[in-house]
Formats: C-alpha cells, structure tokens, sequence
C-alpha cells in the first residue's frame, strides 16, 4: 500500500482516511467557514413559512433546496420561490427533474436498481433535464441540485460556453452516492460547486475529502427516516471545524422521505432544527464563523 499512498500524494490527494482530523484553513469567499442549508422545501408556501420561523427564531438560514424537480413547480411557483429568495438574501436551490425515481424504467424501485442512485438513463433524459434548467433560469434561479454526473459535466460545458448564464451554480446530491476524496476531486473537475458527500460519512473520511478539494462540503447534520433518520448535532462543531467551507444540511428529521411534501408547520420544524444546530455550534465551537453573524 505504501507506492499507492505516495502516488496519490503526487496528486495532492490524502494518502488515506485523516484520523488526525486536521484543522481545514479554508474558507468561503466571505471568509466564513459554515452556512446552514435547510433541504426539503417543495414550494412558495413552505418557504414562506421557513422564512417567517426564520424571523421569529432569530437564526439565519444561508440557502434552501427544493427536492422533488423544477418539473413538478408551475412557472408561478418557481417564480414566487425566486422572488422570496431575493427578499431573504438566501441562496434558492432547485432540483434537477427528471431522474430515475420518474423514469419509465421500473429499476430504480427494485433491490439491484436502488445502486444506480437518481442518475439518468438515456440522452433524452439528459436533454430533458437541460431544458428543466433552461426553465429555471427564465424565472431568475441560478442554483441548481444535480444527481447524474454526466449532466453535471454537460451544464459545466454550456456554463463555459455561454449556453447558460455564467453565474449559474451546480450541486451534487447525495443521493449520487460519492463519499471519498478521488471522486470529490472528480466532481470539482466537471464543474461541480458544492458536493453533498454520502450521509453517514464519518469524521476522518470528511477531513480527507476536505483534503482533496477546495469547494464547499454540504453535510446532513440530520436524516429523514427513509435515510437512515441519524441526527448528528453533537459532530456539527467538528465538522465545521474539519471540512470548512461548509454548508450544514439541517431540519431532514422532520420528514419521513427525500421528497416529502413538507407542509408550513414542518417549515416551521425545520428552522427549529436550525435553532438546535445553532445552540451545539454556540456551545462547543464559539469561534467558528458564519456571515453574517449567526444569531442567537
């Protein structure tokens, strides 16, 4: 193992897992080094009720993800969604529609299938999930949630060449299924902006990927039940810590699935949650910056 180890070194990777758990000096652009992310939010509604709770609380809540497909909003939506971005200053992030959960294929609900992940099948889907960006970014989004590699790489293409606005920015889902650092330095090689590495990765697997690239880390703090519903609060001032810049995926434990169809009082829930979060990071990690200034 050891030629393998100094290869990879060469190559400005970590020669294994950092069971040392080294600070990371890396920041976002503002020179934070966490954000908070609050998945889950299907539509205008429960955006706005996310924002109201937001207020109410006094946290701050940095970007929110819509899950479920720019293909299920209608334009108005979209539209409103965008609108309450731009009145919160918070990033909006819109999923990536379709994927193989509403492909004709039936492969993806059986056992063997599951491994494929969202990724898309056939380039008429690729084509098709250009064009649910392409609508997107008629209505101002510039965010966009993405789960098939290849796509990533064709919207990075279209990015560079002027086929879509310059600013437009990619996230890979977890749902991708990466979790160490080679695949994370592929991911920021293709255009990727921000990966969300697989969920349950633990603390020296994230210390390596930090390692390995130099764009932000989207971890879930906590999981719905369909994904293993795990609440990881008391690591959230380690990761920070390790992985920086990071964006801190919390509220997942309020919904039973991926897509659940999150209702006000979830919202609500969910910017609790960010509250919880908050209190751990006060509490063990005083010093660890977020802009602006976290509250409470």
């Amino acid at each position: 193992m050891i030629e393998t180890r100094k290869f990879m070194q060469t190559l400005g990777l970590p020669e294994g897992d950092c069971y040392s758990l080294p600070d990371s000096e890396k920041r976002f652009d503002d020179g934070s080094q966490y954000r908070f992310e609050v998945p889950g939010i299907q539509g205008p509604g429960s955006m706005e009720a996310l924002l109201e709770a937001q207020d109410k609380l006094g946290v701050t809540i940095h970007r929110i993800t819509q899950t479920k497909g720019i293909m299920l909003l209608q334009d108005d939506e979209i539209q409103r969604m965008v609108a309450l971005a731009n009145q919160a200053n918070v990033e909006l992030v819109l999923a990536i529609g379709p994927r193989a959960t509403t492909d004709t294929s039936a492969s993806v609900n059986t056992p063997e299938g599951r491994r494929m992940g969202y990724r898309l099948r056939g380039q008429e889907q690729i084509v098709r999930a250009v064009e649910d960006v392409k609508r997107a970014i008629n209505f101002g989004a510039r965010t966009f949630l993405v789960y098939d590699e290849g796509c990533l790489w064709l919207l990075d293409e279209m990015r560079k060449a002027g086929e879509i606005p310059a600013d437009c920015s990619f996230k890979i889902s977890a749902h991708a299924g990466h979790g160490n650092p080679c695949s994370a330095r592929l991911l920021q090689n293709i255009g990727a902006d921000s990966i969300n590495p697989v969920r349950d990765i633990q603390l020296q697997m994230l210390a390596a990927m930090r390692q390995a690239i130099d764009i932000p880390i989207d971890i879930h703090t906590e999981n719905p039940a369909s994904t293993g519903g795990f609440i990881r609060h008391y690591e959230v001032p380690e990761m920070i810590r390790i992985a920086a810049p990071i964006y801190l995926k919390t509220g997942g434990s309020v919904a039973k699935t991926h897509s659940w169809e999150t209702s006000n009082a979830d919202a609500a829930k969910r910017a609790g949650q960010v509250k919880l979060v908050q209190r751990m990071i006060n509490e063990y990690y005083p010093d660890a910056i977020s802009h602006p200034p976290a509250k409470g």
